[in-house]
């Protein structure tokens, strides 16, 4: 009943990133196609297969599949450099995200099952892709990132909206990873408010292997991410401990709001990403303001 209440949260996330991401793929496509055509058909063309792919392998429904495919575009557009190299874009976090999230998803999903925790069989629904992977997209349109480099948070070669982008997609990974791990090999968790024992599955539930599990999956993504967008350690750095930061966050609201009936489980996911942004932007002002 709470979740059918609360459907309309997970509406709203789809509003605040769905048209301003597809507007933004198509002004990019036709501005690349003019200047840049062979960048249009890679972005395009490798967006839509990994799109394709997740559907056939039952990891997205189709209008999941489809709203990736978008943010992909989006992502992959805002991170075109030349000479034009698609490994060196916004491409491999983001298929590493995919492939973190596919395996641990199907790791012990017999067990899952038992527990009643598994994901349904059709895979993601769109609301779910736009949760997690629509703030690193939001943060890369081009109004944002002028207001990113007009704010001096960080100055240098690398893009300031780089940082809070990675650090976005790789929370979303560290918390897909953390709580299917955990369900499998973190036995009873506890919660993270409390530290009392409870059920797998529970909203704000941690366990020492899942929370480990997350972590690593953060530091995979920021290290994959700083290496393909030619970054640097600061990058890996911000993007990795904003992702933990945003990891824990996301648990805190599981105890709190989303236990109450406040917010569903894609208003909390879409808070924690934007969380892990925010703190990368908080690091570059406090530590490395000359970053680059």
């Amino acid at each position: 009943m709470t979740d059918a209440k609360l459907a309309w949260q997970s509406k709203l996330v789809l509003l605040a990133v769905v048209p301003f991401v597809g507007t933004a793929l198509l002004l990019e496509s036709y501005s690349f196609l003019n200047q840049f055509p062979r960048a249009v058909t890679w972005t395009l063309g490798l967006s839509a297969v990994l799109g394709l792919v997740t559907w056939k392998v039952r990891a997205a429904t189709p209008a999941a599949a489809a709203t990736g495919t978008i943010i992909t575009g989006t992502l992959m557009f805002s991170t075109t450099t030349s000479p034009y190299q698609p490994w060196h874009s916004a491409l491999i976090p983001v298929l590493s995200v995919s492939l973190l999230a596919f395996a641990a998803t199907r790791l012990g999903r017999r067990k899952k099952e038992r527990l009643g925790t598994a994901e349904a069989t059709r895979g993601r629904v769109a609301s779910q892709v736009a949760a997690n992977l629509g703030v690193p997209a939001l943060v890369s349109l081009a109004p944002v990132q002028i207001w990113l480099a007009d704010s001096g948070f960080a100055r240098g070669t690398l893009a300031v909206f780089l940082f809070p982008s990675l650090a976005a997609l790789a929370e979303a990974a560290a918390d897909t990873v953390s709580s299917e791990i955990g369900q499998v090999l973190g036995g009873r968790p506890r919660m993270i408010t409390s530290f009392k024992v409870v059920e797998p599955g529970r909203d704000g539930a941690v366990s020492l292997p899942g929370t480990l599990a997350g972590v690593i999956a953060a530091a995979f993504v920021s290290a994959t991410g700083a290496w393909a967008l030619r970054g640097d350690w600061i990058l890996f750095t911000v993007s990795c401990v904003s992702a933990v930061f945003g990891l824990l966050f996301d648990s805190l609201l599981g105890a709190t709001l989303e236990e109450w009936g406040w917010l569903n489980n894609d208003a909390v996911n879409f808070l924690s990403t934007a969380s892990a942004a925010g703190f990368a932007l908080l690091l570059l002002a406090f530590t490395h303001p000359g970053v680059g």
